[in-house]
């Protein structure tokens, strides 16, 4: 009989898992749902003293203001960062338009109102900021998990192409 449960390295790609950190004067949380990063690491090159991939908790949310947190979980281009806010400060915007950023070399990063849907129209997922796979090689597609790098996915400038 097969073991239904994925591998101890894959459990980050179950359905529901989902972390929290709240500060601890209760301005603002930051949830990562880590089936979704592919570790772009928009985030610690934005804040590195709040966010910390080499240390347990990764997310110290304590160590920059609210405000700061919030700038940069909104450059997460995959949407496994989100917050709220719990001091009155601005919420995460929803865009009016939807925007595809073709990263060369890598996959697409969507932001708008991004509705996907699977088979037979079962939601998949529902955000304003996602990275989709356009190298076929994903373990966690539709998504991007980063796969484009270990099989050298190579994009050609749009100008080569088309012959200009």
């Amino acid at each position: 009989m097969e073991n239904d449960l994925p591998p101890e390295n894959e459990e980050r790609k179950r359905p529901g898992v989902e972390r929290e950190y709240r500060s601890h004067q209760g301005e603002i949380v930051v949830y990562w749902e880590p089936k979704v990063c592919n570790h772009t690491g928009n985030c610690f090159r934005g804040l590195p003293e709040v966010f910390q991939p080499q240390n347990r908790p990764w997310v110290l949310v304590d160590a920059a203001s609210a405000d700061k947190i919030a700038e940069v979980v909104m450059i997460c281009p995959t949407g496994a960062l989100h917050f709220e806010r719990f001091d009155g400060g601005p919420r995460e915007p929803q865009p009016e338009e939807t925007t595809i950023d073709a990263r060369p070399s890598g996959p697409l990063h969507v932001r708008g109102r991004v509705r996907i849907l699977g088979p037979g129209g079962r939601l998949i997922r529902e955000d304003t900021r996602v990275a989709l796979c356009r190298c076929g090689a994903s373990e966690n597609k539709p998504f991007c998990d980063g796969s484009h790098r270990l099989v050298g996915f190579r994009t050609a400038n749009p100008s080569e192409r088309s012959g200009k």
